[in-house]
């Protein structure tokens, strides 16, 4: 009879559902995404300074070419660098730990943008240092109207595809590189020894330093082969008198980005539009760059997680204004770091935006970098400015060109928007505030690519290659 109940008690367990064993306590890494992950401290430094070197240098090139093109002084420059890096650290901080419905909260680098750049010059060129408070003022109403339309923009992404994308970008390299090109030959066109053969081979040895050491390099030091090539150069311009160490030596060891330090930003509304367009083409570059993170890291960006980053991006472009930093959008550069490293916690990234604030509040940091040499600057310029171009083109290579228009798209697209740069005199007898938007290339390519888009793909019923927003190739 002892037997009895034990037989009883077995076909019962057997009949029912057998209870869960009790799971043993899960630690944090199991419990916790990945993205979501912390690490020791030192590695979290470390690898959020990895961060830092892959998109260093393309933080501190806009206010490089934007200063100098309104007329600001070496130290006024030098100011415009540290602010561009602490106001990058504080959109990289929306970006990855947000707040609200504000952040993407994913491994997500903010920096200052490239597309930017031309219509700022554009705009700035004729008006001198009150320039840099027009530019300011067209940023932040752009930056606010962006804010207010990101719930729309979010539900329109099916109207950028790689024809549009891959267009906007390529035009973005190829409206640069003339910038690295003046660079290469001294930077000042009235100097006498202006596209002098020091120049050029300064720019030529620089060239070649970064290409040698990308190629010998790995890891972290081959991500940073170009902030490497920018010392190395730098070293080897110092006994030719190539450097001017004038900056550093006013510059002081702590300081604040005082907020309009330029004076109060001004409104015009040429300038309004031209930088509305750019963030327009911001907003098409940043939801690629998470639809592609999204994938890397295992957590797909769907529209909320889109919405979220796009608010992130543009609050941070209303605030750098104010600390006098330009507009923010993604770094595509780190994404490619992410898939490299396979590190995708967020809080390393948010520790990188931690090291580029503490590098905008120390102006002697910043003003190191004025020491390097336009020649200098523009041989490693040619490689940072062709490298976007080339992700242009890497996008367009997945743009099906082969089917309906979208090579006639690429085509009128990419023509119109050269004719700045091959014709500049092109557009001089049209009113001067429809040149703040017909200068800069960028802005009437992406305007017409985006027309022609909606005009043959979908309007008319033909929407077969109108697509949601694809992924942005990695490494961009």
């Amino acid at each position: 009879m002892a037997a009895k109940p034990r037989f009883r008690k077995d076909t019962a367990d057997t009949s029912a559902p057998t209870p869960a064993p009790t799971p043993a306590p899960a630690s944090a890494s199991d419990e916790t995404h990945p993205v979501d992950q912390t690490l020791p401290p030192f590695k979290m430094f470390t690898s959020g300074l990895q961060h830092v070197a892959a998109m260093y240098a393309g933080v501190v090139a806009p206010p490089m070419i934007v200063g100098p093109a309104v007329g600001l002084s070496a130290r006024d420059t030098a100011f415009l660098m540290g602010a561009s890096l602490f106001t990058a650290g504080i959109a990289t901080l929306l970006q990855t730990i947000g707040f609200w419905k504000i952040g993407a909260r994913l491994p997500f680098v903010n920096g200052v943008s490239f597309a930017g750049v031309t219509p700022m010059v554009a705009i700035g060129r004729e008006r001198g240092a009150e320039g840099i408070s027009v530019i300011f003022g067209a940023i932040i109403v752009a930056s606010v109207l962006g804010f207010v339309l990101t719930p729309y923009f979010s539900k329109l992404v099916r109207f950028f595809p790689p024809v549009v994308t891959g267009t906007v970008i390529t035009l973005i390299g190829v409206s640069l590189l003339p910038v690295a090109f003046n660079w290469s030959q001294g930077g000042n066109a009235t100097a006498d020894d202006y596209g002098s053969m020091k120049n050029i081979g300064m720019a030529g040895l620089t060239l070649l330093i970064v290409l040698v050491l990308r190629k010998v390099l790995r890891g972290f030091l081959q991500q940073i082969a170009i902030l490497l090539g920018l010392v190395v150069g730098t070293l080897v311009a110092i006994p030719l008198n190539m450097t001017d160490f004038g900056a550093i030596k006013d510059a002081g060891l702590v300081g604040f980005p005082t907020p309009f330090h330029f004076g109060a930003p001004q409104f015009e509304i040429a300038a309004i539009i031209s930088m509305c367009i750019v963030m327009l083409v911001c907003m098409t570059e940043s939801t690629a760059d998470m639809l592609a993170l999204g994938k890397i890291v295992d957590r797909p960006a769907d529209e909320r997680v889109i919405e979220g980053g796009l608010r992130a991006d543009t609050l941070g472009s209303a605030i750098s204004p104010f600390f006098n930093g330009f507009m923010c959008s993604a770094f595509a550069q780190n994404i490619g770091l992410v898939a490299m490293t396979k590190v995708r916690s967020r809080f390393v990234v948010a520790a990188g935006g931690a090291i580029l604030i503490l590098l905008g509040l120390c102006p002697v940091l910043a003003s190191v970098i004025a020491l390097v040499p336009l020649p200098v600057l523009g041989g490693a310029g040619i490689v940072l400015f062709g490298s976007v171009a080339a992700s242009g083109i890497q996008t367009l290579a997945t743009a099906a060109l082969e089917k309906g228009e979208n090579a006639l798209i690429v085509a009128a697209a990419v023509g119109i928007g050269l004719i700045p740069i091959a014709a500049p005199q092109f557009y001089h007898a049209f009113p001067s505030d429809l040149l703040v938007v017909l200068d800069s290339g960028i802005s009437t390519g992406c305007v017409v690519a985006i027309v022609l888009n909606l005009a043959f793909n979908h309007w008319g019923g033909k929407g077969s290659s109108a697509r949601l927003l694809p992924q942005a190739r990695v490494g961009e």
